[in-house]
């Protein structure tokens, strides 16, 4: 079997080189440079394609519709994008959710979105190889892996935003994961937070709490997040089923305010 630092190919939309995991690596905090300011920052299409389902399930077709109409792209939820799009777009859709639904109401919208993008790159970007690995190593280390592999791809979920990230600890990793002029902030970012929660659960074979202590969209410098081990046994490793594109498996049925 591959060591994990070849194993890790990616967690990305399209193909990147591969982050530094060598252990001088994986004590470094992790960070991404800041994109000029004359390039047009792009971003994954999954922050609209699963917005789109997670309205489509919890409030209908035609709100579904309605929302993204409203926000100029209509034509983004009939033909789903196969390829990286402006950050702007989903931020005009994030926005619209804001202005448009009861504050719950968009929490659980994104919240169910993010944990659909998380399942997604589970099933569709991360390698056999890495998903079987990856929970069986030691937190601390599977941790740190994975930490670097999301600074490497970053641009997926943070767009023109400056990511950084760090673990502190080894027997139980404290991660402290942050967004410098996060485009996709909303209050509480539950998009990302959701988002993290299903990639470190899984792939750390941990239980784990997420925290967002510091929040841009509710006046603080930055978006900041804080993951922890939770109390409970370390779960076993499970496997994968291969789900059809954007198909949420029985346990992402269970989303909030989807019971």
């Amino acid at each position: 079997m591959k060591p994990a630092s070849e194993t890790w190919v990616g967690l990305a939309e399209t193909e990147k080189e591969d982050a530094d995991l060598s252990p001088a690596a994986l004590e470094t905090p992790s960070a991404t440079e800041p994109r000029s300011p004359t390039v047009t920052a792009r971003t994954g299409p999954n922050a609209l394609i699963q917005t789109g389902q997670a309205l489509s399930a919890l409030f209908g077709e035609n709100t579904a519709r309605a929302l993204f109409e409203r926000a100029g792209l209509i034509d983004r939820y009939t033909t789903p994008p196969q390829a990286m799009l402006d950050e702007a777009e989903p931020r005009r859709l994030f926005t619209v959710l804001c202005d448009d639904l009861a504050p719950i109401e968009s929490i659980q919208v994104l919240a169910d979105a993010g944990h659909r993008t998380g399942h997604y790159l589970l099933t569709r970007r991360i390698p056999k190889p890495a998903r079987w690995l990856l929970p069986r190593l030691p937190p601390g280390l599977s941790t740190r892996i994975l930490v670097r592999a999301i600074a490497a791809h970053s641009w997926t979920f943070a767009g023109s935003g400056r990511f950084s990230g760090h673990v502190e600890a080894w027997r139980q990793p404290v991660v402290r994961l942050a967004i410098r002029s996060n485009p996709l902030a909303t209050p509480g970012c539950p998009w990302h937070g959701a988002v993290f929660e299903r990639l470190f659960a899984t792939l750390t074979a941990s239980h784990v709490t997420v925290s967002h202590p510091r929040c841009s969209a509710r006046g603080d410098d930055c978006c900041e997040w804080t993951i922890r081990p939770s109390a409970g046994p370390r779960p076993r490793a499970r496997s994968f089923r291969k789900a059809g594109a954007g198909q949420p498996d029985r346990e992402d049925r269970r989303s909030p305010g989807s019971r």
